[in-house]
């Protein structure tokens, strides 16, 4: 058996506590713990009647009971009985099972630790291959998955940016040849087939792009953000009003004006009018994009995160969009350590909801 092994450790913590208790529960016994001393027997008796106590003087009577002194039978101490052993015995049992719980449970919650944080971040440090020999192999086998999730992650990424890079060229092309065609009808529906391709090819290349950029932290004004997004919407000719004050926070510039342009898009495509509410709070701060359309299904508003994914009815392909706009989002905020969530309208539609932690402890994702 090696003695690197959590096995062995745990055994042998186990072994050394109960060696030691025992070990001191004997030599407390030895000390302590015999029986009371039999009674002397009646010539050695302590007898003081050679003493006349009405008779004899003072010194006489403390001579006479220093001399019988070592015949009486002394008294146990109360700490000379088996409770104290027991005690000492509980004691150093109860150390060995919580060292032994915390060295069985350290590399479960060092797997726990790396799990979330790979969760969180591919590019996540590698978890350190320490301790007994099962949790530096459990590490290692840890460490070998991580790499080769990030390289299937990356090589998806190169495959389907290459793929939509390279579709652009003859999709062009085709839009080209489309002018020599005479069907004014068929050729308006194939215009419109590859408008359709090749806006999905770009947000295609947005989302890849999205998912890999990685931005610093920075104190950024959101309400300028949200008042700029509102201007441009207007001078296209949108309705969009802008409400609620906010105070500058820590975070990622690019990331959070990916996230709400993505979802006042969205919501001037399918609803034509938009309110943004910005709630400034000490810990949170809440932007509502809020629309009056015909709204989402509650057990369809998950699905709409789902890259592609189109609803039927009045929020499809029809109404423009090739389903990427809404996934984005969601990644966006989940980069900035928030949340994207939505909900109905009062009087109906859509809205929006993302929070967003301000201050220094802010958790920002890659």
């Amino acid at each position: 058996m090696r003695g690197d092994t959590l096995f062995a450790r745990l055994f042998g913590v186990s072994l050394g506590a109960i060696i030691i208790a025992h070990l001191l529960a004997f030599l407390w016994f030895q000390a302590y713990g015999g029986p009371p001393p039999p009674p002397p027997p009646p010539h050695m008796q302590p007898n003081e009647s050679f003493v006349d106590s009405a008779n004899a003087t003072a010194d006489e009577k403390i001579e006479a009971f220093e001399r019988n002194e070592h015949l009486r039978p002394r008294p146990r101490p109360w700490w000379g009985g088996p409770l104290v052993p027991f005690i000492f015995q509980f004691i150093i049992l109860i150390i060995a099972a919580w060292y032994g719980a915390k060295l069985l449970a350290r590399p479960i919650q060092r797997f726990s630790e790396a799990a979330e944080r790979l969760s969180e971040n591919l590019d996540a440090p590698a978890l350190e291959e320490t301790g007994p020999s099962e949790a530096r192999r459990a590490a290692s086998t840890f460490n070998v998955m991580q790499r080769r999730i990030r390289e299937q992650v990356q090589q998806r990424s190169r495959m389907l940016g290459a793929v939509s890079h390279d579709l652009r060229t003859p999709l062009s092309r085709l839009k080209l040849r489309l002018e020599q065609i005479d069907n004014e009808k068929l050729q308006g529906q194939m215009r419109q087939d590859l408008d359709d391709m090749i806006g999905m090819l770009d947000s295609t290349l947005t989302y890849l792009h999205e998912q890999r950029t990685s931005e610093a932290l920075q104190r950024y004004d959101l309400q300028a953000l949200v008042e700029s997004l509102c201007e441009n919407a207007e001078d296209n000719g949108a309705l969009v009003e802008a409400r609620g004050q906010c105070a500058p926070l820590q975070t990622q510039p690019m990331a959070l004006r990916s996230c709400l342009s993505n979802l006042l898009d969205n919501a001037l495509r399918y609803a034509g009018a938009t309110q943004i509410e910005i709630t400034d709070g000490a810990t949170e701060v809440v932007v509502r994009v809020i629309d009056h359309g015909p709204g989402i299904s509650a057990d369809k508003r998950e699905a709409v995160f789902e890259p592609f994914f189109r609803l039927e009815g009045s929020r499809n392909r029809n109404s423009g969009g090739v389903g990427l706009g809404m996934t984005i989002a969601k990644e966006a905020a989940h980069r900035l350590g928030g949340s994207l969530s939505l909900e109905e309208t009062p009087g109906g539609g859509l809205t929006a909801v993302v929070r967003l932690s301000r201050g220094e402890h802010a958790v920002l994702r890659t």
